[in-house]
């Protein structure tokens, strides 16, 4: 049931990966029209600030599907040195802290977004962007990546309680360390 889940979720992130990269092509064809009108005398303006809206958009949707990839950068210097069940205690371990972690980025970005609600908050930039419309995305990127960790943490400990440490290595393991076994 857990590699099913796993997979579903994987199958998701993918869906979510191709629509941030479709997100991310669009904003660098908007730049590069920007360049080039730059090159007749004129410019669409504002491509600095839109691309860092689209950077800050796929950094926090991109995260999810980075994690199920097992993309993640981890220095697991001592983890290799122990047999699977030690390898399967120290991923689980630290995805319960990623967790954590996560969730509390999750939580502490709703502030942000409320105070931009309630006071009507727009870029101090020519754009004068809502930064709400900016914002919601950005957090419900974080919640997203939110969910998935924890779904992921709990189907790896439901693999470590039965003693499925392999199976929990290759779902939240180090990715380097997979390649090597193949």
């Amino acid at each position: 049931m857990e590699l099913a889940v796993i997979d579903k979720l994987r199958a998701l992130n993918k869906g979510v990966a191709l629509l941030v990269g479709f997100g991310l092509l669009a904003c660098a064809a908007f730049v590069l029209t920007d360049i080039i009108m730059r090159r007749f005398g004129t410019s669409l303006g504002g491509t600095e600030e839109i691309a860092g809206y689209a950077m800050a958009l796929a950094t926090s949707w991109g995260m999810s599907f980075t994690l199920l990839e097992l993309g993640h950068v981890r220095i697991d210097l001592i983890r290799t040195r122990f047999n699977t069940l030690g390898k399967a205690l120290f991923d689980v371990f630290s995805m319960i802290i990623m967790t954590a972690v996560i969730i509390t980025i999750a939580i502490k970005a709703w502030p942000v977004v409320s105070h931009s609600l309630t006071n009507g908050s727009r870029a101090n930039t020519p754009l004068e962007t809502p930064l709400v419309w900016v914002q919601m995305p950005w957090f419900a990127g974080w919640v997203w990546f939110a969910v998935m960790s924890t779904l992921t943490t709990l189907c790896a400990l439901s693999l470590l309680v039965k003693r499925r440490h392999a199976e929990t290595e290759a779902i939240v393991g180090a990715f380097a360390e997979q390649d090597s076994l193949q």
